[in-house]
């Protein structure tokens, strides 16, 4: 059972909506499992956009799906406007594209002041074969290096003519939450130590799993505090 008392969704067919789940208050969450990962991404933005916070979704998986959007909006009475006008998307079809997204955070911030940046398919999108291994490494690494300080916010302050200024980059902290399907791929051996790279850089790890009757389960797997199995309270 969900913690609250509502069914956790059977993955069969259309998902029902379970009680919005929630992120941690600060720094960087990592969900994954097999399957439609980054689809599951969508049942935490209720809660965050009921309570009026933005999202900044960036969407390396090709799954941000405003009808489903539109879906959790009708059910809460809630205008689709108000939910739309709460998040922003860019989406990125190489891994390259999404280092790119990654690093403009800042820019994004600057126009569409966020709380929260849900970021799908990394690593999975630095698996691709067709891309050189250095390559996606050093793409990878660039990625990676750039969700750390952003969940920590500017990284330190600059001098700069006698006085102190924010650096170029600088970004607010925010809420990053990254949702994986690392676990479907066989990358090559270079890239293998990519998801636990980033697991080692998350104060939270989350994985999704099914259970014999076919619902889905969310286990912590680490925890900066106490850890705990949020479906079997």
């Amino acid at each position: 059972m969900l913690t609250g008392g509502q069914p956790a969704p059977a993955l069969s067919g259309s998902l029902p909506l379970p009680q919005p789940w929630r992120l941690p208050p600060r720094g960087l969450a990592v969900f994954h499992g097999e399957g439609d990962v980054a689809r599951l991404s969508h049942y935490f933005l209720p809660r965050l956009l009921t309570e009026g916070k933005r999202v900044l979704f960036l969407d390396g998986a090709n799954s941000a799906d405003p009808r489903l959007l539109e879906r959790f909006a009708r059910e809460r009475h809630v205008p689709f406007e108000r939910f739309n006008r709460g998040i922003q998307i860019a989406r990125a079809f190489t891994c390259f594209q999404l280092t790119e997204l990654i690093a403009r955070v800042p820019q994004f911030l600057r126009d569409f002041p966020a709380e929260v940046v849900i970021v799908t398919a990394f690593p999975d999108l630095y698996f691709d074969e067709d891309v050189h291994d250095w390559n996606a490494r050093v793409a990878f690494e660039q990625g990676l290096g750039n969700l750390r300080r952003w969940c920590h916010g500017a990284a330190g302050l600059s001098r700069h003519d006698g006085g102190v200024k924010p650096p170029l980059h600088a970004a607010p902290s925010v809420i990053i939450a990254v949702f994986s399907a690392a676990s479907t791929f066989a990358p090559s051996p270079a890239r293998r130590r990519f998801f636990a790279q980033l697991c080692a850089a998350a104060s939270e790890v989350w994985r999704f799993s099914v259970d014999a009757d076919n619902r889905l389960r969310l286990t912590c797997t680490q925890q900066a505090m106490k850890k705990i199995d949020s479906l079997t309270h």
